[in-house]
């Protein structure tokens, strides 16, 4: 008989001290005993560091590492040397993995060992409440390693890697690629090893000013971009991507106009590729405009979105309600913003009622 293989928790910490102690618990309560979590507390200056060793000293399948702060990418490539088990979970320090998460995932790679990773869908956490997340359909006929040259296939933190599978040169997280360090080294395994998309919600992740995307926002979406011109220029479908890189850097009417002109001239070299990559292709290019749309649309200046809706001709990719509050961006942009904020408003409100609060949630669980 098999033995059951040791999973290695890589749990980066800095300044989590409000969520950490969830996070933590949530992981000990798994219903798969055989793991080690590796919690690197990255100079944290707040008690971190006492909530790590308060639970260390209860439980002995945590180690923890604790120095000055080197930076998110560092944290991870020193837990990947340290951990040793054969396969390797991500966790973050806000987040919240339901009891069965990992012996959901160790299932997986049990049926299907050639797996190289996976990844898994996610409950939302907003201000104290939390909603069911809904499974992306593009999963269902789109081609991962197709996909994973556009976007971030996989939420980092519910990723299980199979050391059995991947090689060790290709396990690092590259530092040219900070604050996108999870979508280069997926795309880089997507092209080496088969990869799979769970089905099921395994992780609550939880969503906060103070969290690294919130923080880094920018960065991560300049990076984002350069990795998808890097991916285009290789597949041969731009012969320059100056035009999708540069809004990452600025949004203007000239670096917008030019996004939505390169939107335009990738869909038309993807319509002639063969029919059974196409579909992939098109989903990717989609959640690549949906990406600019979100970009541009958080500088609030209406006038911007609506340019890029009007070149890229896709007025009719949005919801109703933008579209209506958007159409007068261009001349009336105080009346697109005013639409706007009611909408966000009515967004909120329609939140609270599809979700329930957190404390009732995770009660059945004991967490925190």
């Amino acid at each position: 008989m098999t033995a059951a293989p040791l999973v290695s928790v890589l749990l980066p910490v800095y300044n989590a001290g409000p969520y950490l102690a969830a996070a933590l618990g949530s992981i000990l309560r798994q219903d798969y005993c055989r793991l080690e979590i590796i919690a690197i507390n990255d100079g944290s200056t707040d008690n971190s560091l006492e909530i790590l060793e308060r639970h260390r000293q209860a439980d002995s399948r945590i180690s923890i590492i604790s120095r000055e702060n080197r930076g998110l990418v560092a944290t991870l490539n020193e837990g990947l040397r340290k951990a040793q088990g054969e396969l390797v979970a991500r966790m973050d320090a806000d987040d919240v993995a339901y009891p069965w998460r990992l012996s959901r995932q160790v299932a997986l790679f049990d049926r299907r060992p050639e797996l190289g990773f996976c990844g898994a869908g996610v409950d939302m956490l907003i201000r104290g409440r939390i909603a069911r997340g809904r499974p992306d359909p593009v999963f269902q006929f789109g081609r991962i390693p197709i996909l994973a040259k556009f976007f971030t296939i996989f939420m980092h933190p519910t990723v299980v890697y199979n050391r059995k599978v991947i090689e060790d040169d290709a396990l690092h997280y590259d530092k040219a690629y900070r604050h996108a360090e999870d979508f280069d080294l997926f795309r880089r395994l997507a092209d080496r090893y088969p990869a799979a998309m769970m089905p099921e919600n395994l992780v609550v992740y939880r969503v906060h000013e103070g969290s690294v995307t919130s923080r880094h926002i920018k960065e991560m979406r300049s990076t984002h971009l350069r990795i998808v011109a890097e991916n285009l220029e290789r597949e041969g479908l731009a012969e320059t991507t100056r035009d999708l890189r540069d809004i990452g850097d600025t949004a203007s009417l000239d670096t917008v106009a030019r996004a939505a002109n390169f939107i335009v001239a990738l869909e038309e070299r993807i319509g002639s590729l063969p029919a059974e990559t196409r579909p992939s292709f098109e989903a990717g290019a989609l959640n690549l405009f949906y990406f600019l749309y979100q970009l541009v649309a958080d500088e609030k200046q209406p006038p911007l979105t609506h340019e890029l809706l009007t070149r890229a001709a896709k007025w009719n990719a949005i919801r109703r309600r933008e579209k209506y509050a958007l159409r007068p961006g261009a001349w009336a942009p105080w009346l697109s913003r005013a639409s706007l904020s009611a909408g966000r408003q009515a967004d909120a409100l329609a939140y609270f009622f599809k979700s329930a609060p957190a404390a009732a949630v995770l009660a059945p669980y004991q967490l925190s």
